[in-house]
């Protein structure tokens, strides 16, 4: 089964920037669409980003779109989330997931997620 492994969590105040990291231990990810979920305390889980199995194509949810990328280095098994102008509704635990493909990972199905990376926006 697939690991991943998330990093690069903090405070930091609105507007401001974070890159979490995920560390994959199968790649390149022709088995798996893998991406970005959050989840803020009292709220649902949401999918934030991912990119489709075989790497050409990514989402990004509407909340976060011109403001977060997701990418990967295949190089590194790394996947990546730049989040800038951070909002405080952006607070939240961070996961990185796999699942079967893109339709699996938006209805929040997951083969495999992380520890998560915690988030916090505040002034």
């Amino acid at each position: 089964q697939v690991q991943l492994a998330e990093s690069g969590g903090g405070s930091v105040q609105p507007g401001g920037s974070l890159r979490l990291s995920c560390v994959v231990s199968e790649y390149p990810t022709s088995r798996y669409s893998i991406g970005w979920f959050r989840q803020a305390p009292g709220k649902e889980r949401e999918a934030v980003a991912a990119i489709y199995r075989g790497g050409g194509t990514t989402y990004h949810d509407e909340s976060v779109k011109g403001r977060f990328t997701i990418s990967q280095d295949n190089t590194k098994k790394t996947l990546y989330l730049q989040m800038n102008r951070l909002k405080l509704e952006d607070t939240a635990m961070y996961y990185c997931a796999a699942s079967p493909d893109v339709a699996s990972f938006l209805d929040l199905n997951f083969d495999a997620w992380g520890q998560g990376t915690l988030v916090t926006v505040s002034s």
